[in-house]
C-alpha cells in the first residue's frame, strides 16, 4: 500500500468515526426528545437502534487493525490509528447511555412526570455542544478547541449537581416520588458521563497531534 493509498484509507476512517458520531448525537437527543414527550415507541426504536452503534464500532476497529497489522505504521500513523480506536470506544459508550436513557423512560412508562423536565434538557445540549466541537476538532486536527472543549465539562457537572439537589428535595419534600425521582437522577448522571466522555476523546485528539498525554478531565467545579 503506498503512502497516498494509506492516506485515502485514513481519511475513510476518519469519515466512519464522523458517520458514527453523528449517530450517536441523534440517539442521545432522541432518548431524552422521547422522555420528554412520553414515546414509549420512540425510546424502544432508540433501544433497538443501539446495536448498529455497536457494529459501527467493529467495523471502524477491523480496519483500524488490519491497516496496524499490514502496514506497519510509523509513530504518527500509529497514534492517529490508536486514537481513532480509543475514540470509537467512547462514542460507544456514549450511544449505551443514550440507550439506558431511553430503558430508564420505559421504566416510568406512564406516570406523569414529577416535574417538568427544563435543566435535562439544557444538559443535553451542553453535552452534545462538546461532542460537536469535539468531533469538528478531530477533523481539523485541533489541539486548542480540543483543550477548550474540556472546559465546557464544569458546566454541565453544575447542571447534574443541581438536578440532583432539586429532586433530593422533592424527595424529601414527598416521599411517594422517590421511585421515579431517583430514575430521573440516573438519566442526569446518563449525561454526565456522555460529557466526560467527550473530554475523554479531546485528551485523545491532544494525544494523536501532539504525542503527549494530558490529563484534562479535571473538574474545577
Amino acid at each position: 500500500m503506498t503512502r497516498e493509498v494509506y492516506h485515502r484509507a485514513l481519511k475513510n476512517l476518519e469519515d466512519e468515526v464522523l458517520k458514527m458520531g453523528n449517530m450517536v448525537t441523534d440517539a442521545i437527543r432522541k432518548s431524552v426528545e422521547a422522555l420528554q414527550k412520553r414515546n414509549k415507541d420512540a425510546s424502544r426504536e432508540i433501544i433497538a437502534n443501539d446495536i448498529h452503534i455497536n457494529k459501527k464500532r467493529f467495523e471502524i476497529e477491523e480496519k483500524c487493525i488490519s491497516l496496524i497489522a499490514t502496514q506497519q505504521p510509523m509513530a504518527v500513523d500509529l497514534r492517529e490509528l490508536t486514537s481513532i480506536l480509543s475514540i470509537v470506544t467512547d462514542l460507544e459508550r456514549m450511544g449505551d447511555h443514550a440507550e439506558g436513557i431511553a430503558k430508564i423512560s420505559l421504566l416510568i412508562g406512564d406516570e406523569p412526570l414529577v416535574k417538568p423536565l427544563i435543566d435535562i434538557p439544557i444538559m443535553t445540549e451542553a453535552g452534545l455542544s462538546m461532542l460537536e466541537k469535539c468531533l469538528r476538532a478531530f477533523v481539523n486536527r485541533d489541539v486548542e478547541a480540543a483543550r477548550r472543549i474540556c472546559n465546557e465539562d464544569d458546566r454541565v457537572d453544575a447542571l447534574h449537581d443541581q438536578i440532583y439537589r432539586e429532586l433530593l428535595l422533592l424527595m424529601i419534600q414527598n416521599p411517594k416520588i422517590i421511585h421515579q425521582a431517583t430514575y430521573l437522577t440516573w438519566v442526569s448522571h446518563n449525561l454526565e458521563r456522555i460529557a466526560d466522555r467527550v473530554t475523554n476523546i479531546a485528551e485523545r485528539i491532544v494525544f494523536m497531534v501532539t504525542g503527549r498525554m494530558e490529563e484534562m478531565n479535571v473538574s474545577k467545579y
